[in-house]
């Protein structure tokens, strides 16, 4: 009998794993913090780093090599008791067709990241209602990194994800917590979440799908094309651009794939760079010295 439970729970703890979407990797970061006692940080990330990566996130089961790599680096600048304040960096990637390389999907660094937390504390989330912006704020994340990974294999493939990205800023926005409301400012999760679900940003996504569907994951087949989808894409963000200058998603694009559209077009087959380069100093002309790279 005992021998039975043991097959039974064995099937159960794989059929886990294979549950689990996110391959995550937490990070607390106190070193501004004066003291000796760092044992709160340790429990906290720990206990971030379960329920990021225990918690199912999705109905579909992911397999171990699926899983998304991500990661959260919060960095702790204020303690106050139980209230703490400091900003937190997400950068998710996904592995390109038939390489061994993993392309940047989502970098984005919130400084409006502040909580209170007790240590030992449950970190459970409640759908219905907001109880924490520490579980609060890394579970938009962790959806947040699920939309974007989706749209890059089908067009607007992260939809459900960034409605319930949606779902979790609306219940945190009587929170008091800045980051969660349209007079936050315009780098903020609102922003973030608003602009994802916007129609007035679809170009945006469908230059995310083309960009890795139709560039990246194509360039052990056929480099030049792969260039052309890439430049393709990115001539889509220069339209949105032409009429939002400012785009928050643009600059998230750009902070997550500059270097990487430098690697493309530094090598392979021949490629007109002309209107590629003007397209990206346009859209960023903070990254003007990379572009200039491109030859």
């Amino acid at each position: 009998m005992r021998k039975v439970f043991q097959i039974v729970l064995f099937f159960f703890f794989v059929l886990q794993l294979k549950a689990q979407e996110l391959n995550s990797t937490i990070t607390v970061n106190a070193d501004k913090i004066p003291g000796s006692n760092k044992q709160i940080y340790t429990t906290l990330e720990n206990s971030l780093n379960e329920f990021v990566n225990q918690k199912r996130w999705t109905n579909f089961n992911y397999k171990p090599q699926e899983r998304i790599n991500c990661n959260f680096t919060i960095t702790i600048l204020e303690q106050k008791g139980n209230d703490f304040k400091g900003n937190i960096q997400i950068q998710s990637s996904r592995p390109v067709f038939n390489s061994t390389y993993l392309t940047p999907v989502f970098n984005f660094k919130d400084d409006n990241f502040a909580f209170e937390y007790t240590e030992f504390e449950p970190l459970q989330f409640n759908e219905n209602s907001f109880e924490s912006n520490l579980v609060s704020a890394i579970t938009f994340y962790a959806y947040i990194i699920i939309g974007m990974d989706a749209d890059t294999f089908m067009l607007n493939g992260g939809t459900p994800y960034f409605n319930r990205a949606q779902s979790v800023a609306v219940q945190a926005q009587q929170s008091g917590y800045l980051g969660w409301n349209q007079n936050d400012g315009s780098k903020t999760r609102y922003t973030l979440v608003d602009n994802l679900v916007s129609p007035s940003y679809s170009l945006f996504r469908s230059s995310m799908y083309e960009y890795h569907r139709s560039g990246l994951d194509k360039m052990s087949l056929d480099k030049k094309m792969s260039k052309q989808a890439i430049g393709n894409a990115i001539a889509t963000m220069k339209e949105i651009y032409n009429s939002r200058p400012n785009a928050f998603l643009l600059r998230i694009f750009m902070d997550s794939k500059a270097d990487e559209i430098v690697s493309v077009f530094s090598d392979g087959p021949n490629y007109d760079t002309f209107k590629l380069k003007e397209n990206l100093l346009k859209i960023s002309p903070i990254n003007s010295s990379k572009w200039n790279e491109i030859k």
